[in-house]
């Protein structure tokens, strides 16, 4: 009876994995094809602020950490790469590594500073730190203040890939889209992303355990300010500009936004919501309708019918668990 048990559980096993390698495998053909039939621009829009969603869904959904200051390393990463490409004449892969370690850096100081509190006076403490580093772009003179740098050069990727071409350029950012996601899959199915989901789950049981939480929680705000970093360098270069919008504390409600409507905790959550967001952006622009009154109606359904998000809630629902899908929280 028990190897019968186990056959089926090897089966449905091996079933699941099969539908979701199906997914993904689907999945990548679509990114591969889609520049072919949608706008370039607004594909690597969405994937630069689908990053920058995983990046912080890395800090709240499996740290729970809740931080209203990641604008602080998307567009502190935007304003190091466009300043170094522009000025110093660098080319995008250093910029962008520029961008990055500049990201990690302000990841670690609002970090050692944050992690000392927990909850909403987490969250206040990012905001103000935030809003800190908000004023100095809006001082300094390397940012060009209201006007922000603009005309940033996308240059050629290694010496002989022209960035200015679009189709170039959209390939490109999925490949860092792509090295984006991986990084953040492994990150969170080591060892230590395990102890992160712990922490999360019950911080003075993993601090009984012996763990240093505090280290565990520096860790992963700097590497969830890294990767919104990536995203944030990425982005300057794809619209050539980078901009007070791009540090404001909306740009931090708004990954928020994404985040919750596709499901904190899970990798394609975060994915999905700024993908509805974007869209809602996208072709809303030039219509009538207000665009942060209809994301806002789209954000209370949400909220009131997929209370885990829109993700979130397919996983926990019985089909979601038929696929091999386990949405755990």
């Amino acid at each position: 009876m028990a190897d019968i048990t186990e056959t089926i559980r090897t089966e449905k096993s091996r079933t699941a994995f099969s539908v979701q390698a199906g997914f993904l495998l689907a999945g990548l053909v679509f990114l591969l094809l889609a520049p072919f039939f949608f706008y370039p621009i607004f594909l690597m829009k969405l994937l630069c602020f689908a990053l920058f969603a995983c990046a912080f869904n890395l800090l709240l959904g499996y740290t729970g950490l809740l931080s209203f200051g990641h604008a602080t390393f998307f567009g502190g990463a935007a304003y190091f790469t466009a300043y170094t490409v522009k000025s110093w004449g660098l080319p995008p892969e250093l910029g962008i590594l520029i961008g990055v370690a500049g990201a990690a850096f302000l990841g670690l100081v609002m970090g050692f500073f944050a992690i000392r509190r927990q909850g909403i006076y987490f969250a206040m403490i990012t905001l103000a730190l935030s809003q800190m580093f908000f004023f100095f772009c809006l001082q300094a003179k390397f940012t060009e203040g209201e006007d922000g740098i603009q005309s940033v050069p996308r240059g050629h990727l290694f010496g002989f890939i022209d960035l200015n071409n679009s189709t170039n350029m959209y390939y490109f950012v999925l490949a860092v889209f792509l090295v984006g996601i991986l990084i953040i899959w492994r990150f969170i199915n080591s060892p230590f992303g395990m102890i992160l989901k712990s922490i999360r789950e019950n911080e003075n049981r993993a601090t009984s355990l012996g763990y240093s939480v505090a280290r565990y929680k520096l860790g992963a705000f700097v590497m969830s300010a890294a990767l919104a970093g990536l995203a944030g360098a990425v982005k300057s270069l794809v619209f050539q500009f980078a901009t007070l919008t791009d540090v404001a504390w909306q740009m931090s409600g708004e990954v928020i936004l994404m985040t919750l409507l596709g499901g904190i905790g899970t990798l394609v959550g975060p994915l999905f919501g700024a993908g509805l967001v974007v869209a809602l952006q996208n072709y809303l622009a030039t219509s009538e309708f207000p665009v942060t009154i209809i994301t806002g109606v789209v954000f209370m359904i949400c909220v009131l019918i997929f209370r885990r998000g829109i993700i979130g809630e397919f996983y926990a629902s019985r089909l979601g668990r038929k696929l091999g899908f386990v949405y755990r929280r």
